[in-house]
């Protein structure tokens, strides 16, 4: 039985990502927005051994105390080397990915691809016609993976008014105003008629183009997002525990940052990547479609983008949703708002899943700390 956290009571819809709400409400999701259930199969579950390491150069509980950090979990090879949790989570407590989905949601695409359901350079209005008036009309389907889509959207998280704050309106994370029209998510896509660029140009990072690729499985496939996910990733890897995601008015996935799961099956899925794509006995996603991940993403794209200044100069590209560091031997990450991360290192088949309430969504002062605590597992593991 978990412990009443007087939190609960106070956690709501206006305040749940927001310090000290969330460190309540981030693995509580469910209680305060709607979602859909992402099942596991309770009767394929791979094991994870625990195989507890002490790493001579890292206290990583005062790490995760300094970073507000609520889960950590470091598997390598099938085993759990560390795990901690904070803020009365555990390891059955689903946490919010935020800006991770996008990266999972990367490798259900893949299948889709893999067995000809999709195909790269579809257009997007193929599967959604209700978009031909937008700006997403002549935009392909790679172009929303790489978020090199020519579409006017400022993803600023600190505004108080403008399509953002439409957007959270149209996925059921805020309060909508007396008077206010809320809509949908496909309602809100619509609306983005506007371009400040061309498709398949700069790296322009655009929440809202995940949610249309979700929309867009769910056409080729006829199969809701939530249920599509369980068959094509979560349940063929052995995921320990159903997950979910959060649903607008319509029953929409929330795609692009509305997944919770624990943070032991998100290392597994790291462990799918590490492995090339390959769990429980057979290939997941394809190795070519994970290989493409690592090795494709157009560095000119990434050079010319817009925001993700804290990662400055590194060398780096976007791919399918996951982002690839490129100074030595590959790390591909998953990143999250308020301190949400996968990182993969596939040489050591390494997995690294790290949950946090980070009151600030983007710029963290904790982004550095994070990015050197990996630096210095991976070189105690190599």
């Amino acid at each position: 039985m978990s412990k009443f956290s007087p939190l609960s009571d106070v956690a709501k819809l206006d305040n749940w990502r927001t310090t000290p709400y969330s460190k309540w409400s981030f693995h509580h999701v469910r209680e305060i927005v709607p979602s859909a259930e992402i099942k596991n199969n309770n009767q394929v579950i791979i094991p994870l051994s625990e195989n507890i390491k002490t790493f001579t150069n890292l206290n990583l509980p005062k790490i995760m105390d300094e970073t507000e950090t609520d889960a950590i979990v470091i598997a390598k090879d099938n085993n759990i080397l560390f795990e901690k949790y904070n803020n009365e989570m555990t390891k059955s407590s689903p946490h919010i990915l935020f800006s991770v989905s996008k990266s999972i949601l990367g490798l259900v695409v893949g299948s889709l691809v893999e067995s000809k359901e999709l195909k790269e350079d579809d257009l997007i209005v193929k599967y959604i016609p209700e978009l031909d008036d937008s700006a997403y009309s002549d935009a392909t389907i790679r172009d929303l993976l790489d978020m090199r889509v020519g579409v006017k959207f400022d993803e600023d998280y600190t505004a108080v008014s403008g399509p953002i704050v439409n957007y959270r309106y149209a996925a059921n994370w805020n309060p909508v105003p007396e008077g206010v029209e809320a809509g949908d998510l496909r309602s809100f896509m619509s609306s983005l008629t506007e371009r400040d660029g061309k498709h398949g140009g700069r790296f322009h990072y655009v929440s809202p183009n995940t949610d249309l690729m979700a929309w867009v499985c769910e056409r080729a496939t006829g199969v809701r997002y939530a249920e599509l996910l369980s068959e094509r990733l979560w349940a063929p890897i052995g995921a320990e525990y159903s997950g979910y995601i959060t649903v607008d008015r319509i029953g929409g996935a929330r795609a692009a940052g509305g997944v919770c799961f624990t943070a032991r099956d998100l290392a597994r899925v790291g462990l799918l990547i590490a492995n090339s794509g390959y769990a429980n006995g057979k290939q997941i996603i394809s190795e070519a479609w994970i290989d493409d991940i690592v090795n494709n993403g157009s560095d000119d794209a990434w050079k010319k983008r817009e925001g993700m200044d804290e990662f400055e100069n590194m060398p780096m590209h976007y791919r399918s949703f996951w982002y690839v560091q490129k100074d030595g031997d590959p790390l591909v990450h998953g990143l999250g708002i308020h301190g949400q991360y996968l990182f993969i290192d596939p040489k050591l088949n390494l997995s690294i899943s790290w949950f946090s309430s980070d009151n600030e969504a983007t710029g963290s002062s904790y982004i550095s700390k994070v990015m050197e605590t990996i630096k210095l597992v991976r070189k105690e593991l190599k």
